[in-house]
This record gives C-alpha cells, sequence and structure tokens, in this order.
C-alpha cells in the first residue's frame, strides 16, 4: 500500500492524465507531465517526489503485466528536476496563522471541523495523511496536558505530540457539534450541515488549507507550509530545538533546522546594515 503523499501524487498524476485525450501512458507523456509541474513553478523536491510515484506506478503496472518492460524502462528513464540551493518555503506569521484557523465560520458544523483541523495543522504540525488519520483514542492525557500519543507518521515512526488547551477546546466543540465519539477524528459534512462517512480524505484537508488561506491573501499556502510554521513559531517562543524535533517527528536534527531557516536570517538579515546604506 503506497504511503500517504506517494498515493496523493499518484491521484494527481491520474487526474492530469484523465483532463483530457492524451497517448498510452509512455515516456513522452511523463515528459509532458514534468513540463506541467514545472509551469505550476513547484520545488524541485515536490516535482521529484511526484514524478517518483509516476514511476512507481509505472513498475506496478509492468509486474501486473498491464504496461511492457520497454515502456516502463523509459519512464523509469525521465529525469527529475535539479535542487539548487536551499528553499525555505512558506510561513505565516503569529497573526496570519491567528487569522487562518478563526476564518472558518464558527457558526457551522462546517465551520467547526475546519477550525479544529487547521488548529491541528498550525498548532501541532501534522502531516496532512497523519491529520486525516487522527483517531478519537489518539487523544489522550499526559501529565496533566492534553496531547497527540502514539500517532504513527512517515516511515512508520512513532511520536506523541502536545496539544494546547486551546486546540483541544476547538477539537472537543467540533466533537461535541458532530457526535463523533469513537473512530476516525474528521468526518466530512453534508450539505445539510450534517456529518456522514467515517473519514475525511488528504485531498479534503489540501482544499480546507488552500480555501481559507485564500481568504487571508494567501494563494500559495499549502499544508506543509503549516507544519513549518508551527516549527518557526515554536522556535520565535522560546522553544529548544529538541523539543522542536520531537513535535515535528524529525529523525535528524539537520531537517528540523531547514524547518527554521536556522542557517539564514531574513527578518535581521546580515545585509541590512552593511554601510552603503542612504543617509535619512
Amino acid at each position: 500500500m503506497p504511503s500517504g503523499d506517494i498515493a496523493h501524487a499518484i491521484d494527481e498524476f491520474v487526474e492530469w492524465y484523465c483532463s483530457e485525450p492524451r497517448l498510452s501512458f509512455s515516456k513522452t507523456v511523463v515528459v509532458r507531465y514534468r513540463m506541467h509541474l514545472e509551469s505550476r513553478q513547484l520545488a524541485p523536491g515536490t516535482i521529484n517526489l511526484r514524478l517518483g510515484a509516476v514511476r512507481r506506478l509505472a513498475c506496478e503496472a509492468a509486474d501486473c503485466g498491464l504496461l511492457s518492460a520497454d515502456l516502463a524502462a523509459g519512464i523509469r528513464r525521465v529525469k527529475g528536476v535539479k535542487k539548487l540551493g536551499i528553499r525555505l518555503g512558506n510561513w505565516l506569521t503569529p497573526e496570519q496563522a491567528k487569522s487562518l484557523w478563526q476564518a472558518p465560520d464558527n457558526s457551522r458544523l462546517w465551520g467547526k471541523r475546519d477550525r479544529a483541523l487547521l488548529a491541528i495543522l498550525v498548532a501541532c504540525g501534522l502531516r496532512r495523511h497523519e491529520i486525516a488519520q487522527l483517531t478519537v483514542d489518539h487523544l489522550q492525557q499526559r501529565e496533566g496536558h492534553w496531547a497527540i500519543v502514539d500517532l504513527v507518521g512517515k516511515g512508520r515512526h512513532m511520536r506523541t505530540i502536545p496539544m494546547p488547551d486551546w486546540v483541544y477546546g476547538a477539537v472537543s466543540e467540533w466533537m461535541a457539534a458532530a457526535g463523533v465519539q469513537g473512530g476516525r477524528l474528521f468526518r466530512k459534512v453534508s450539505s445539510a450541515s450534517r456529518p456522514w462517512g467515517e473519514e475525511v480524505t488528504e485531498k479534503l484537508v489540501w482544499h480546507v488549507v488552500k480555501e481559507f488561506a485564500k481568504r487571508i491573501g494567501n494563494d500559495r499556502l499549502a499544508p506543509h507550509d503549516l507544519r513549518r510554521t508551527c516549527a518557526r513559531l515554536c522556535r520565535a517562543a522560546g522553544g529548544e530545538l529538541e523539543q522542536i524535533q520531537f513535535l515535528l517527528g524529525h529523525i535528524s536534527v539537520q531537517t528540523t533546522e531547514r524547518y527554521l531557516g536556522c542557517t539564514q536570517r531574513i527578518a535581521a538579515a546580515v545585509n541590512d546594515k552593511i554601510g552603503i546604506e542612504p543617509t535619512p
């Protein structure tokens, strides 16, 4: 079973492939898809992740006899995009982050859900597949503090994430209004403002973030940018690097440092005052 990121990448490729009549699944089509991804100005890492998912799809299709070995080999030869430098990505200021999670209409059931969902993303730093798989049983108290306990994330690594009281308050409000007592924490909401189904998808999480990001004037924000925002806000509030690493579930502290942009300051940039500024 593909991981959440790979499954999402395959879904996106299939959606693009089916959007208009195309040639058979081949190297030429995958090159066109790479050009499509580049035209969207996605990060090289994002493009390469999606191309890797397409290569995996080709291999599995060949193994099942649905694609010839020659076509699969051609698809595997499609090169990824070179990474130049380190991309810092997007993140929100405290004011923007607060405006984001408070943007949904709290008088509506879907608004209560989306507020709770956004609050967890921005304050707890979950990945979108992690929040889609979150269950009521994950919410427990540890040392007198609410937490998301024993969450299995990327690479099957397990971690426990502290949950601020205000976030738990938003979650509790959603659970009470939707009558959620067990199973997955988040559910779909019908047009009649009633919960339905047993879970939400990663795509729904994506659309919730994109919708309310646009409302606060940021149309380039993605769910993973809220994970980066969480790291930066924690650091700015005096959080220890090691604790932020635990929070995000990074195996390497260097990954956490990249999220924080520790090697480069922008707010107080090194070239702000270098002696050649115009006199006030």
